[in-house]
Order: structure tokens, then C-alpha cells, then sequence
């Protein structure tokens, strides 16, 4: 477009780069809109207008561009977004770092990238072990999605763990949780099913679905498919806690978890099976960037965690 010069060299040096745009950009692209984007930061109009202005030569590209009576993001903008926000991240990281960490006095916020699932069977245990020995310290639980499973090994600089089961990560420091098994769950009254599920059935009958795509999925639909079964999908939800609810009073099935079945509410409206084919079990673990390998703050993280685990998952005698 006219009056946008494309940087000449990717190459960029990123001692002539002013952080304050990284600030600037990432609050464009998250409120698409500069009067918001001027709001959230506490800058005049004109002042994010103007930095809007050098965002666009920068990258050769318009980042926002108005349709109708709102603003839309370009294709690079798009893709910016989340980089933008990690990189952001990460550089408060970098500057909130210190030498030494004291549980005792610290109001440091520990952040987790989980799924419901990791959340509802660790989160009330750790939460509790933190106020013990950190209080004045914060506990921020985030979903992870998709698409930061595919590039966790830069969303791990900008957030402290990641919580996943084995196999979807490699080449990244983890520590394993605790293990688990899959469960077949269908309504209390389902009318196909007596005390048993049948391969058969895991063909034909209709199925909620977790993560379901081309690149998501939980491992034992992966196993499922590998056995040459592949499920007629009817509801597909990204929330293990949305599936009871999805289930009951449906001829709809679904697989979920033993240790988060074995926490619903009574009177759910659901009844767990045990799945006729050998789906395997599966084991959580804890993943994080090896740059915070040794990060004393980080180390103390990691040991609350693992002691959550034991804590959450072990038989009350």
C-alpha cells in the first residue's frame, strides 16, 4: 500500500527496536481498536496513533484495517497476536526476575497452562499448598489450547508450566504427575447399553468429542483411530467438565478420565463403563522451558507441584 515501506532486512537489530511497541502492538491486536487500545494503556489517542503508524512501517503491513464500522486484522496481524503476547510476557519475565526466592514475602504470580481436567483434580490441592507456604503469592490457571500446544516451546517463556499428558511433547524438561485411566461415560438410562459397551457400539453410537480435529485430539480417541475406530462424532466441546452434561439423557457416549469422573457431583446423570478395547492409560506431566531449569523460583514451583500430585491422587486409608 502506498506509504509502507516492508523492512528491507529480516534480519532487524533488535537494539534499535523500541519495547514500548511491543506494549503498543500487543494491546492493537487484542483490542483491534486504537481509542480501546489508547484506554487500556492510559495514552492519548494521537500518541498509540502514532505508534500504530511506526508498527506499520516496521512490518510493511496495515495490521488493522477498518470494515464497516469496526476494525479487522490483517493475515500478519493474525499472526502476530500471539506472538505478541507471548514475547510480551516473557521481557516482564526477563525484568521481574530476582536473585533469590523467599516463599515467605514473595507476591509472585505462578502461572499454569492446563486443561479443566489437570484443574479440577490439582488445582483446589495446590492452591491450598501455596497459601501455606507462600501467601502473599498468586496462582493463575489458563487453558492451554491447540494451538499452544504446538508452539509450547515458546509459550513455556512466557508462562511457568504446562500441564499435559505424556506424548504430545518432546525435547522439552517435564516431570511426570500422576496416571490415570480412560472410562467409557453414558447416561444413567441410556437405552442401548446394559452392563457392558460393545466394540459395535463404539462405531455406531454418536460420541462427544474433546479437542477433535486434525491436530487435536485426546489419546485414546488416537488409539481408538489406530484400532481402526473411528468414532461418528454428534457434539465436540473443548471441556472435559461440559461432557457429563453433553451425555446425560443422550444416546451419546464419551470417554473421560477416571480420576474426574470419580469427582462429579452425585446425581450427574451418568454411569462410566469400562471401554471393551485397550485404549492405554495416561500419565500427566509437567512441562516447562529449560531456560527455567534452575530459576530457584521456578524449582519451588515445580516441588509444590509435584507434592500437589501426590497429595490429590493418593487413596485416603
Amino acid at each position: 500500500m502506498p506509504g509502507i515501506t516492508a523492512v528491507d532486512d529480516p534480519r532487524v537489530n533488535v537494539a534499535n527496536l523500541d519495547l514500548n511497541l511491543l506494549v503498543s502492538l500487543d494491546a492493537l491486536l487484542g483490542q483491534r481498536s486504537v481509542t480501546r487500545a489508547a484506554r487500556q494503556l492510559g495514552l492519548s489517542q494521537p500518541a498509540l496513533s502514532a505508534s500504530l503508524a511506526r508498527l506499520r512501517r516496521h512490518f510493511g503491513d496495515e495490521l488493522l484495517t477498518r470494515v464497516g464500522n469496526e476494525y479487522r486484522l490483517t493475515p500478519l496481524a493474525g499472526q502476530l497476536q500471539l506472538q505478541a503476547r507471548l514475547a510480551l510476557e516473557s521481557v516482564h519475565r526477563v525484568f521481574t526476575a530476582q536473585p533469590s526466592f523467599d516463599p515467605a514475602v514473595s507476591t509472585r504470580e505462578f502461572s499454569l497452562l492446563l486443561s479443566d481436567y489437570g484443574a479440577t483434580v490439582l488445582g483446589d490441592t495446590l492452591a491450598a499448598l501455596l497459601d501455606e507456604v507462600a501467601p502473599h503469592a498468586r496462582l493463575r490457571l489458563a487453558p492451554h489450547t491447540p494451538e499452544l500446544v504446538d508452539r509450547a516451546d515458546q509459550a513455556l517463556l512466557a508462562v511457568d508450566l504446562m500441564l499435559l499428558p505424556m506424548g504430545f511433547l518432546a525435547d522439552l524438561p517435564h516431570a511426570e504427575l500422576y496416571a490415570d485411566e480412560w472410562v467409557v461415560v453414558c447416561s444413567a438410562d441410556h437405552p442401548d447399553i446394559d452392563d457392558a459397551v460393545t466394540v459395535e457400539q463404539l462405531r455406531t453410537l454418536p460420541w462427544v468429542a474433546v479437542y477433535h480435529g486434525p491436530s487435536a485430539s485426546t489419546p485414546a480417541a488416537r488409539v481408538l483411530r489406530q484400532r481402526g475406530i473411528e468414532p461418528r462424532v454428534q457434539v465436540v466441546t473443548e471441556n472435559f467438565l461440559t461432557v457429563p452434561g453433553l451425555v446425560a439423557g443422550s444416546r451419546r457416549i464419551s470417554l473421560l478420565q477416571r480420576r474426574l469422573v470419580d469427582l462429579l457431583p452425585l446425581g450427574s446423570g451418568v454411569r462410566t463403563l469400562p471401554c471393551p478395547l485397550d485404549v492405554g492409560g495416561l500419565v500427566e506431566a509437567m512441562w516447562w522451558h529449560p531456560v527455567y531449569e534452575r530459576d530457584p523460583d521456578h524449582v519451588f514451583l515445580r516441588d509444590l507441584v509435584l507434592r500437589a500430585a501426590r497429595q490429590a491422587t493418593t487413596p485416603v486409608s
